[in-house]
């Protein structure tokens, strides 16, 4: 069972609810990266997998049916301490090699030894206590096991309204609040135990992409941010108002069809990979 302490407050309080939301609007995982990680675990299979974070399934379903992984695996560890987050990845998840269990970074009901790969999706950054978070890893990963962190959403970076759209939302957090774009999750590679346990070489790439969205897809986004999530209604609507007006001015937007209210929202995935001696 998880302990409430070693979960994130804002990740219980933000994840809550808006459940299924989250699970019809967040990003997926491009295909390439997927791949990228297949290429970097050397065991062919059946492959032991355990997903920490799993959150409503989209990396999940992703791996399962992916042409590179979906023979390989032998079972998936699907571990999410939210029970809402848990209830919604049941309803969309059914394949019999998962196994969703009650759990965080450092206590994830895996066996010791027992795991090739270990993988977290759009999650790390929430981990409370890093060095305790590595001790499990080292317990449950084989040797030669690959420890996969990847991370997907909207490259803020690239287009001033996005950019705008982002900051609207991080405007509601402390300056405490957890965001992977900090890096602070990269203080795992500088651990004393990882640079003895883990390969010298850190795999990591980059991948970039559009959708075409309409404004009420951007809103819906915006929504399921776990600052935005956990407000109160009379507050979202000021976000979604300030949002609103970032669309209507659209600075670097790019248009899809303008006639139907389509734009480009640009995509960023990335991943890093390494692999335990």
């Amino acid at each position: 069972m998880s302990s409430s302490s070693s979960v994130h407050p804002e990740s219980q309080a933000g994840f809550a609810k808006n459940t299924e939301l989250y699970n019809q609007v967040r990003s997926g995982y491009p295909v390439e990266a997927l791949s990228l990680l297949r290429k970097a675990v050397s065991n062919k299979g059946p492959l032991d997998v355990v997903e920490i974070g799993v959150g409503t399934g989209i990396f999940t379903r992703g791996l399962l049916t992916h042409p590179d992984w979906a023979t390989a695996i032998g079972t998936l560890r699907a571990v999410e301490p939210n029970e809402g987050m848990r209830e919604t990845f049941e309803k969309h998840t059914t394949d019999p090699r998962v196994v969703l269990a009650d759990g965080t970074f450092e206590a994830t009901g895996a066996e010791s030894g027992s795991t090739d790969v270990i993988a977290i999706a759009t999650a790390f950054h929430w981990c409370l206590d890093i060095p305790a978070a590595l001790t499990e890893f080292l317990r449950i990963l084989k040797p030669n096991g690959v420890l996969c962190l990847i991370w997907t959403g909207q490259d803020s970076d690239c287009t001033p309204w996005l950019k705008q759209v982002v900051s609207i939302a991080e405007a509601r957090e402390n300056a405490a609040s957890p965001n992977a774009r900090t890096e602070k999750w990269r203080d795992l590679f500088s651990l004393p135990a990882y640079t003895e346990s883990f390969s010298e070489t850190l795999e990591e790439q980059v991948f970039r992409w559009g959708i075409p969205v309409k404004a009420e897809d951007v809103f819906n986004k915006v929504l399921t941010a776990s600052r935005v999530s956990a407000l109160p209604e009379q507050e979202k609507e000021v976000v979604l108002r300030d949002v609103r007006a970032v669309l209507d001015k659209g600075e670097g937007m790019v248009w899809v069809d303008e006639q139907q209210g389509k734009f480009e929202l640009p995509q960023m995935c990335r991943v890093v990979i390494s692999k335990r001696k």
